[in-house]
């Protein structure tokens, strides 16, 4: 089995176990990020987490949790794949000689051709996972209604093809959706060798337990989402603003009009459950990935 193939197949299973782990959190994390600003004198919908946890269950149930995990569990795999297998060609082109590890420098550029690949994949499925989990968030009807909008992802898809400019609607974020995954897999996948080769002792990292990968993989998640969560925040709000009267003009809009109306805190909105999530997510799928790419040989 090739490289490329022990790639596909080890990323596509960290895929899996990364949004089984993890999806509950974002589901969270996108209705905090996207609930509209409360009237003067009025409460937000939701306090904070645990909030919009209770809320959601006690509104759609437990499944409620898991809305719209349809559309990524299709190309989490994909993306995963697409991830770790530009890493691994990243990683052949980067080598000083055949089977050398990379430097922890070498594994940030590394990190950020393959951010730069996944950016397209992204950005399409992204958009479709926001509208379905922030259409109960951003409904207006009365209390105890809930407006649905899309029926599922295949819905949003059709819609915004239809009514958005074909293609290029589902491409919405495209920008905010690169300056996300460009730094943050630099940061992932250097931050998860530097992690790996201290826990050594050294570069040679190919003894180390599964309880260093875990606490690697969680690190390294960590890492992700510190450095650019805010541009997360514009990214939910620009692909879920409406295209008929849109309320920011892009992403420098986008951001302006958030610092403005809420402070530097309205570009954190949701970041406890990004961060709860991130950990044991990008364990989880660090630790399936290493343990298939071992079981390959």
């Amino acid at each position: 089995m090739g490289d490329v193939a022990k790639d596909l197949a080890s990323g596509t299973v960290g895929g899996a176990a990364q949004l089984v782990v993890g999806h509950p959190f974002d589901t969270i994390k996108v209705k905090l990020q996207s609930q509209p600003a409360p009237s003067p004198g009025q409460l937000p919908k939701y306090s904070g987490a645990i909030d919009a946890v209770k809320k959601t269950i006690a509104a759609e149930g437990t499944g409620g949790l898991y809305k719209g995990m349809g559309a990524p569990l299709a190309t989490v795999a994909a993306f995963n794949a697409v991830l770790f297998t530009v890493r691994g060609q990243m990683e052949t082109l980067l080598r000083s000689a055949p089977g050398a590890p990379l430097t922890v420098d070498q594994q940030f550029v590394a990190g950020a051709g393959a951010g730069v690949a996944v950016s397209f994949l992204a950005c399409p499925t992204e958009l479709i996972k926001c509208r379905l989990q922030a259409q109960s968030a951003l409904a207006s009807s009365g209390p105890g209604t809930l407006a649905v909008k899309y029926g599922g992802p295949m819905d949003v898809a059709r819609q915004v093809l239809q009514s958005e400019g074909g293609a290029r609607g589902l491409f919405k974020g495209l920008f905010p959706t690169m300056a996300r995954e460009v730094p943050g897999n630099a940061a992932m996948f250097g931050v998860y060798e530097a992690v790996k080769q201290y826990i050594a002792g050294g570069t040679d990292t190919s003894s180390l337990g599964r309880g260093s990968q875990i606490l690697a993989g969680g690190v390294a998640g960590a890492a992700f989402w510190m450095l650019v969560y805010p541009t997360d925040v514009v990214k939910s709000v620009i692909q879920v603003d409406d295209y008929k009267n849109p309320k920011f003009s892009g992403s420098w809009d986008a951001f302006r009009k958030i610092v403005k109306s809420e402070g530097v805190k309205g570009l954190y909105k949701g970041f406890g459950p990004a961060m709860a999530r991130s950990v044991p997510a990008n364990a989880a799928c660090f630790l399936a990935y290493e343990i298939t790419r071992s079981s390959l040989g």
